[in-house]
């Protein structure tokens, strides 16, 4: 039988059936319902898990947000809606009539690429720069999710100080200035309520205020990874989401990396899974 994997993030929410021979197919997605109810975010798993459901024994789910004792509560209110106390666990459940095992997206994903190379590694960081800025911890093989679910909300450290208010509530996080949400609050003029993606595009035809956004997002994670180094002493940093995975943007990240001190520097890798790492993780570590 299969495991119907759930991702749920700040833009999408994507479904897939894995087998236990990791074959990934109907993968769907819709995108994440933008209100505060809990009604919306009910009406949008029974949308998702009602085609899939018949042809799985188990559902395995990796969220945007704190996941704790099977509940989930947004971090940023900005993401999910400011979504509080939702019992994701025993919604889907009672849905779908199948165990459920959750999981934060970014200590998912960070499972997934641990697992696609734990031959060669033991102690690893993954960052996803999407809607938000998300990542979990691998040490001595082992993920770090936290008694509360919040190891690894990597996007909620400090990047300056001075810096916006992020969505959570504390001035200058590292989501508030590099995450695709930012990177389009920071337009003005010729690029002002254009999106992430638009902003790109500009990027890459040489708009000189697009290149500085994207510039400043890619430093800012650039700084991260150097604070990850030299607290957990990782062996690479795995980056993913649709900012960290568009075009140029770890080469970005890695210049950036490059004039730290040797001792700070460390391995920038894009994500071995794409953008199903979080449903692959999430599959996988519903089995351990």
């Amino acid at each position: 039988m299969n495991t119907l994997a759930i991702d749920i993030g700040g833009t999408k929410i994507s479904a897939a059936l894995i087998s236990r021979d990791n074959q990934l197919t109907q993968h769907t997605q819709i995108t994440t319902p933008a209100s505060a109810s809990p009604t919306q975010l009910y009406e949008a798993l029974v949308a998702i898990t009602t085609p899939l459901k018949a042809d799985a024994n188990s559902i395995a789910v990796a969220s945007t947000g704190i996941i704790s004792d099977g509940v989930l509560t947004a971090l940023n209110p900005d993401n999910l809606g400011g979504l509080k106390d939702f019992p994701l666990k025993e919604t889907l459940s009672k849905l779908t009539g199948l165990p459920c095992q959750l999981l934060n997206d970014g200590q998912a994903a960070a499972w997934a690429e641990y697992d696609y190379r734990r031959e060669s590694i033991a102690d690893m960081a993954f960052i996803t720069v999407s809607t938000g800025v998300g990542g979990g911890l691998i040490q001595q093989g082992q993920l770090l999710t936290g008694k509360r679910g919040i190891a690894g909300h990597l996007g909620h450290t400090l990047a300056d100080p001075h810096g916006p208010l992020c969505g959570c509530g504390r001035y200058g996080c590292v989501e508030a200035i590099a995450s695709g949400r930012a990177i389009a609050a920071q337009a003005v003029d010729e690029l002002a309520g254009k999106d992430a993606k638009a902003i790109f595009t500009a990027f890459y035809q040489g708009n000189v205020q697009a290149k500085a956004i994207i510039e400043r997002s890619a430093n800012t994670i650039a700084n991260l990874v150097t604070d990850i180094k030299a607290t957990t002493d990782v062996d690479c940093v795995v980056l993913g989401g649709s900012v960290g995975l568009a075009k140029g943007y770890i080469e970005l990240v890695q210049a950036a990396i490059t004039p730290q001190p040797l001792a700070l520097q460390v391995p920038v890798l894009s994500a071995y899974y794409h953008h199903n790492a979080g449903l692959w993780g999430a599959t996988l570590w519903a089995r351990e």
